[in-house]
């Protein structure tokens, strides 16, 4: 009976060990924080292990690009069907993840502009002596609110783009720009900075983050249940404590 209870146990370990995966994903930044609060949660429940890159936008293209082999691709969901249509991503696999709006922040202590209309952010830019913006969705977006602001030109000779990868957060942080605008959830922990706020209602647009399985991945099912595990309403107020909305 103790022989068979040892070997009982012991095929059920080894099938525990086969079912375990592990799984490799590349992320852009927006959602890292919520992310990987939820793949810790994950990795605990389920017993797989995630293995994950983020990188900023620029910098996961060329990555996919090259080659390099993933299960999963989180990013922002245009920049996900581009990866469909491109055959990286798996066609019908895209899942929306979590939304985030664009937001301004100042070096720590430094006084809090106002920004609560489109006419007080677009004073607060032209008295502002240089300005942060991203590589990424809210940096291309933000150069569409100068040209709705109709201040595209006072503005462009005082504009600080990061690298693709690199927080504006850390262009406020060491003084390079003044103001910095980045996804709200890019912002709200970053250290040496103070979160100010959104855009305006009438300028805010929301940005939706997104899953895709990687069409050569190894690991579907387990990248399924990853997907599954961060979409769960459970998922909701993690996903909300990081800056973000849930999809």
């Amino acid at each position: 009976m103790k022989v068979a209870s040892i070997i009982a146990a012991g095929a059920s370990m080894f099938s525990a060990a086969i079912s375990a995966a592990d799984i490799n994903v590349i992320s852009t930044q927006a959602t890292q924080e919520a992310y990987l609060e939820l793949v810790a949660q994950f990795e605990q429940a389920s017993g797989h292990k995630v293995k994950t890159v983020f990188n900023g936008t620029l910098n996961v293209q060329k990555r996919l690009a090259s080659g390099e082999p993933y299960d999963l691709i989180i990013m922002a969901s245009p920049a996900i069907d581009e990866q469909i249509k491109l055959g990286r991503a798996l066609a019908g696999s895209r899942v929306d993840l979590a939304k985030s709006g664009t937001g301004l922040a100042v070096r720590k202590g430094a006084p809090k502009p106002d920004i609560r209309s489109a006419e007080a952010l677009k004073k607060t830019l032209l008295s502002a002596k240089s300005i942060g913006y991203s590589t990424g969705p809210s940096g291309l977006y933000m150069l569409s609110v100068f040209e709705r602001l109709g201040i595209a030109d006072q503005v462009k000779g005082k504009l600080k783009q990061t690298p693709s990868g690199v927080f504006v957060g850390t262009l406020i942080a060491n003084g390079e720009a003044e103001v910095g605008f980045q996804q709200i959830s890019e912002l709200v922990h970053f250290q040496g900075i103070d979160y100010v706020g959104p855009l305006p209602g009438e300028l805010q647009r929301m940005t939706t983050f997104s899953a895709g399985l990687d069409s050569g991945a190894k690991e579907r099912d387990a990248a399924k249940a990853l997907v599954k595990f961060l979409t769960a309403p459970a998922a909701a107020p993690v996903i909300r404590k990081h800056g973000l909305e849930p999809a």
